[in-house]
């Protein structure tokens, strides 16, 4: 039997890095010469990715997007984003407490992330958070991404970690699909990149900072999967 742990999304959950994220979309949409975003009302959609965060600034224009172009801006999307890191981001309060918290009481942690491992990791260390984690595993890692279920327990697995005594926490309903589709309770911030509440998606738990995630929280939602 594995230890307990805790499953964290990156973005949005653990780390804001809509600053940053928004900062490279721009450079972007500078090269193709469309309009800046109102980075304000365009947060909602940081945590669909780059390449969907660029569709949707050109649709909002009312302009075209051929592939061979979206390719080329989501290429230099990257670029910016990489060099970068980690720009203006920074872990959410409560964060680093509530890492210290599930550490001394013996679980493991681990990330599960559609940002790619390489970026995840560099990111995770910037920050001088990447200690924590038994496992940083991104959308490149295995053959499979979130929302599929098995990015989540291949995470799991790898960190060392028993499924059956785990918590996901994410910030979107991918996170929560996921989660429920691998049978695992999961906690949703509400402080996150969603363009819906996330209590529509029916979590576990909602929280609105990370001093309401404590040890015995998550202990209470395994005992009650476990039931």
């Amino acid at each position: 039997m594995g230890k307990p742990i805790i499953v964290f999304d990156l973005d949005g959950t653990l780390v804001d890095t809509a600053p940053d994220l928004l900062d490279s979309l721009n450079h972007t949409l500078d090269a193709g010469g469309a309009a800046r975003t109102d980075v304000t009302g365009f947060r909602q959609y940081v945590g669909h990715g780059g390449r969907v965060m660029i569709e949707r600034a050109y649709k909002a224009q009312s302009r075209d997007l051929p592939v061979a172009e979206h390719d080329r801006l989501f290429a230099l999307f990257l670029e910016h984003y990489g060099a970068n890191i980690p720009g203006q981001s920074k872990p959410y309060p409560g964060v680093v407490e509530a890492l210290d918290r599930f550490r001394d009481a013996g679980h493991l942690l681990a990330v599960c992330t559609n940002k790619t491992e390489d970026f995840s990791k560099r990111l995770l260390v910037s920050l001088g958070m990447s200690g924590y984690f038994a496992a940083i595993c991104g959308q490149d890692t295995f053959d499979v991404r979130k929302p599929h279920p098995r990015h989540l327990t291949e995470t799991i697995r790898l960190a060392g970690g028993d499924a059956s005594r785990a918590v996901m926490v994410g910030d979107s309903r991918t996170d929560i699909d996921t989660a429920k589709a691998a049978g695992i309770p999961v906690v949703a911030v509400d402080f996150g990149y969603t363009d819906r509440h996330v209590r529509e998606f029916e979590p576990s738990r909602v929280i609105s900072h990370f001093d309401e995630l404590t040890v015995a929280v998550a202990e209470r939602l395994i005992a009650a999967s476990n039931l």
